[in-house]
């Protein structure tokens, strides 16, 4: 039987671990924990390169997707740019298209032709091919007209209100025979464009029908223009306006007040109606001959307005801007009362208005003659009497209007007779010529048309589209009835005129 003294208690043994630690050298336990540290380290450094690899292919990755964001982007980029040059070329061909059509709605065929050469890819474009083509060949069906045969048709002031411009118990006899001699009435003037247009009537400026050559000095020399074309049915006229002050004796008499630029920049009027109602408005010739010929381009050849013959004794475009309203001095009693009733009245603040008129007025194709300062009948007047008034003229027109080489004579007077102007035997002529006018115009409704073209000058005659010139027309007292290829006066004469008209009294 064996002895159960020699079993050991499990509680009393050693640890064999402990026991072997015992038994390890310093040595070898440094060098156990070395290598602990060693396969530490190596599983750190490769749960890093891990993380590296897996950082750098994430870069990488992210590197590749941005650059292909970034090209397809820029792909993007210059295709949109590419599409909107692209677009822009053919916006401006467009345009230009738009643009050659209204030049050659007004006869500018050459204009035309010439503006779509500058557009890109005109000789290969099917567009602007075709659209050279078409205006290529209308040019060749147009026929040059005889700048001889030109009539030269004016107005003064339209009336708007019959009612009050015809009221001999307000005005006076003498007063209304005046207005309803000289004057036009809306009415009439819409019947009197709108028949000539119809008719084939072609509005043109004075200068179009010469061609001007000017030396070294300054010197100019006109021969006639041979070249104004202008289709087989079409027949050109000069258009010009009188007076187009709006002088103090029209006050209250049924007249527009003043011009005005409305908020597109376009010269209009502006009205007081009998009840002190204000409007702006196609109350007078300018802007109803405009707005006309925006909606009939074909109306006007290249764009052509008509001649402003202005004065300067009472202001121009119904401002009161000669110098006398500024000093006081010289002041006939309507300027005075005028003043009186204007205690507010600033000079410098008429020109300037005054000047944004003529300004935009030119803009729009209208161009300004001397009319005199004071409505001055030239005939039989000396040179220092007519430089007297010239000196006023350019002073407080000129200023204004700019300067220019056109006088239409006021009364329908004129520096000579039928005969030509002589600047050796016509010191009046010889006197305007030195003060740079080369275009001259009278009066003269016994013929459809008068025109000298000389190498200095030319010298045309107007016919009066005014009621006593209808009347005459209408009644058969005229010789000639000058309106007969124009327009029909029995349909345009107005039937709120006193009947019969006569050349007598003031308007």
């Amino acid at each position: 039987m064996k002895d159960n003294n020699n079993v050991r208690d499990p509680e009393s043994r050693p640890d064999i671990r402990e026991v072997s630690k015992k038994h390890l050298t310093r040595a070898q336990i440094e060098a156990r924990n070395k290598r602990r540290r060693r396969k530490i380290l190596i599983r750190a450094f490769l749960l890093t390169s891990v993380f590296v690899v897996l950082g750098l292919a994430i870069f990488f990755v992210a590197r590749g997707i941005l650059a292909g964001t970034s090209a397809r982007a820029k792909a993007k980029a210059e295709k949109e740019a590419e599409i909107a040059a692209e677009e822009q070329v053919i916006a401006d061909r467009r345009a230009a298209i738009s643009q050659a059509d209204v030049l050659a709605t007004q006869y500018d065929y050459d204009g035309a032709i010439a503006l779509l050469q500058e557009q890109q890819g005109y000789d290969t474009d099917s567009e602007l091919i075709n659209a050279i083509a078409k205006y290529t060949a209308v040019k060749t069906t147009l026929e040059a007209k005889d700048v001889t045969k030109v009539p030269h048709i004016f107005y003064h002031s339209l009336i708007v209100d019959t009612t009050r411009a015809f009221d001999t118990s307000k005005w006076g006899s003498d007063t209304v025979g005046g207005i309803n001699a000289w004057m036009t009435t809306i009415g009439e003037f819409d019947k009197i464009t709108q028949q000539m247009y119809d008719n084939g009537w072609v509005l043109i400026r004075m200068r179009d029908m010469v061609t001007q050559s000017t030396d070294a000095n300054g010197n100019v020399t006109f021969t006639k223009n041979t070249s104004l074309m202008l289709p087989q049915d079409k027949k050109p006229f000069v258009l010009s306006v009188d007076d187009w002050s709006y002088y103090h004796s029209y006050d209250g008499k049924g007249y527009a007040d003043k011009a005005v630029i409305d908020e597109n920049g376009d010269v209009k009027c502006q009205y007081t109606d009998a009840s002190g109602n204000v409007s702006v408005g196609d109350y007078d010739v300018v802007p109803r001959m405009n707005t006309f010929l925006k909606e009939h381009p074909d109306g006007a050849y290249k764009g052509a307005r008509g001649m402003l013959a202005m004065t300067g004794y009472n202001g121009l475009f119904g401002y009161r801007t000669d110098v006398a309203y500024k000093t006081h001095e010289n002041l006939q009693s309507d300027q005075q009362a005028f003043l009186d009733s204007h205690p507010d009245f600033n000079y410098d603040d008429e020109v300037t208005q005054a000047k944004k008129i003529a300004d935009a007025l030119k803009s729009e194709g209208w161009e300004f003659a001397c009319h005199t300062w004071g409505h001055l009948s030239v005939t039989g007047k000396s040179v220092e009497t007519l430089s007297a008034d010239q000196d006023r003229w350019q002073n407080t027109v000129a200023n204004i209007v700019g300067k220019t080489d056109t006088i239409i004579f006021a009364h329908g007077n004129d520096i000579g007779n039928w005969h030509d102007y002589d600047a050796a035997t016509n010191p009046v002529y010889a006197y305007f010529k030195s003060m740079g006018y080369n275009f001259y115009a009278n009066v003269d409704a016994s013929n459809e048309y008068w025109i000298q073209i000389r190498s200095t000058y030319l010298r045309q005659g107007r016919i009066d589209c005014d009621g006593l010139q209808m009347w005459r027309a209408k009644s058969g007292e005229a010789k000639t009835n000058v309106f007969e290829k124009l327009f029909d006066v029995n349909s345009v004469f107005d039937s709120a005129r006193p009947t019969p008209v006569s050349a007598t009294g003031k308007a």
